[in-house]
């Protein structure tokens, strides 16, 4: 999070605003307090008047702009304190916005994590263990390679099992828990974990247009859209913002034209446009937005839309076609139906699996406890008399 720029400024310019409120109320050296409040404004407003003012130059008024504005007005009129947490509450936005825009390239680059940097292509006429086979980065295989996969490393790319059988762990695609049992003619994919047998897999489609890296895609596009709503208060934006200008500028220059004092004039117009500001309706569309696209792709949940996040509040029930996708994808032994021998001799003969299947039978089986099915045997107590 801090080594995002927006989270640094506007914690420089929070800290700022946090020492120089009770300074201020304290009655400390005013020099102290304006650099206080002076940083303040510098570290937190800076980057949007920036961006307000490249706005302007396309001939679009930005509510950036107009934030600053209203600060700086603010300010010039002795209301540094309302100028400043105006600035904060922006600047805290904006970082906020930052992070989870991060959060959300974060996990899309865990998506393309799932492929393999590098594949192991056989030579023709080369075995398993054939001294031509090569290594090579996976952005150079080419459709109709052929690729070794051994046991515990992940597919390098989409294609079609030419030898072999394994058990292939496809979560991270599907959501399935359990291993899925491949062999020869079966389909796999780019990203998914082979089990324990040994693969040979012909690549049939490019690296680039894998199934992982058209999600990673989605995901990436879904950042990118925006919501209905979001679009609606974007257009709402320039022309709210020109009538909260004009508003301010007739506030300031009609009451003087007919001889109003110039200070409390100023003081009224200033905070029409700090009160009329449009700023916390803009703020509070896209980084909400962010924050459920990257929640949900942390949890395993890729959005490919934004619209979808505005479509969730009116869903009232869910269909699901898998029953993998809702459980926790660790299975356990709940009950042995026969002797207690079974237990034992089922733990021995899964001694060297890595199915998810052998590995609930070894845990129940270390655990060795009663097992619901059959209560052990107690001897009865003979009857008091």
């Amino acid at each position: 999070m801090w080594s995002l720029p927006e989270v640094r400024w506007a914690a420089l310019s929070l800290l700022a605003f946090t020492l120089a409120v009770p300074a201020d109320l304290l009655g400390a050296p005013a020099v102290v307090v304006g650099v206080l409040y002076v940083v303040c404004y510098l570290a937190g407003g800076w980057e949007p008047a920036v961006e307000g003012l490249r706005a302007l130059a396309q001939r679009r008024l930005d509510v950036d702009l107009l934030m600053v504005v209203a600060a700086v007005a603010a300010a010039a009129i002795g209301q540094h304190l309302d100028g400043a947490l105006l600035i904060v509450i922006f600047a805290s936005s904006g970082a906020l916005e930052a992070v989870m825009t991060a959060r959300t390239r974060a996990s899309i680059d865990a998506l393309l994590d799932l492929a393999p940097e590098t594949a192991t292509v056989l030579t023709n006429g080369a075995g398993h263990h054939g001294a031509d086979n090569r290594l090579v980065p996976v952005a150079e295989l080419v459709v109709g390679d052929e690729v070794l996969v051994r046991p515990g490393e992940r597919i390098p790319a989409d294609g079609l099992v030419l030898a072999g059988a394994s058990d292939v762990d496809t979560s991270g695609l599907t959501g399935e828990p359990l291993p899925v049992a491949v062999g020869t003619g079966d389909g796999v994919h780019a990203g998914t974990l082979n089990g324990t047998g040994t693969l040979t897999v012909r690549v049939d489609r490019d690296p680039t247009g894998t199934v992982v890296a058209g999600i990673a895609a989605q995901v990436r596009q879904a950042a990118e859209t925006k919501a209905g709503r979001q679009l609606t208060v974007e257009r709402i934006e320039q022309r709210y913002s020109a009538v909260v200008v004009v508003g301010a500028l007739a506030l300031l220059a009609v009451p003087l034209l007919f001889g109003a004092e110039f200070q409390p004039t100023l003081l009224r117009a200033m905070t029409f446009m700090i009160v009329a500001s449009p700023c916390a309706v803009v703020l509070a569309t896209m980084p909400p937005l962010l924050a459920a696209i990257a929640t949900a792709g942390r949890r395993g949940v890729l959005l490919k839309d934004a619209t979808v996040v505005e479509a969730l509040a009116t869903v009232d029930a869910v269909a699901l076609d898998k029953t993998g996708t809702v459980t926790l994808g660790r299975p356990r032994v709940v009950e042995v139906s026969g002797p207690p021998e079974v237990l034992v001799l089922a733990a021995a003969a899964e001694a060297g699996s890595e199915h998810a299947l052998g590995r609930a039978v070894r845990e129940r089986g270390r655990r060795r406890r009663p097992v619901r099915g059959r209560r052990p045997h107690r001897r009865r107590r003979p009857a008091r008399r």
